[in-house]
């Protein structure tokens, strides 16, 4: 029997990090429990009225955040605030499927049109790796807003 996985990341900025993920995934943020969203409400505020609703300090608003496939197949990702910065390499990395069933110089155009949409939100290009037949397609290295590595493939 399968398990659904949700992906944690350790974060100095929650709310930031989750909406750079947001985007780069075609995720959304899910709404406050118990509160029902109307059409086109921005979930953040609707957790900031939340957050301020129910007590929690000022300080601790920024301290978790989640976002969730809007198709419910994909792991929900969920961001915890933590004191310390990133120190070294990342152990595990998320590979973004940016062109799936493409090969050769038309999956690398589409891998570079996606690298630079992300770079636009806020990640920065590490380096292309070319394709290498039959073993590697080719793939682009970025980091996140938090300097996590993840690639494009």
């Amino acid at each position: 029997m399968s398990r659904r996985i949700q992906i944690t990341f350790d974060a100095h900025d929650p709310r930031a990090l989750s909406s750079f993920w947001r985007d780069a995934l075609g995720y959304v943020h899910p709404g406050p429990p118990g509160v029902d969203l109307a059409e086109g409400a921005d979930p953040l505020a609707a957790w900031d009225d939340f957050l301020v609703r129910i007590g929690v300090p000022e300080g601790q608003r920024n301290s978790k955040s989640a976002i969730e496939d809007p198709d419910g197949q994909g792991p929900r990702v969920f961001f915890q605030q933590v004191p310390e910065g990133k120190a070294a390499k990342n152990r595990v990395h998320l590979d973004v499927r940016a062109a799936p069933g493409l090969h050769g110089e038309e999956r690398m155009a589409a891998l570079e049109a996606e690298c630079d949409r992300l770079v636009a939100l806020g990640a920065k290009r590490v380096r292309r790796d070319e394709p290498t037949p039959p073993l590697r397609a080719g793939f682009i290295v970025l980091t996140d807003p938090e300097g996590n590595e993840f690639c494009l493939d």
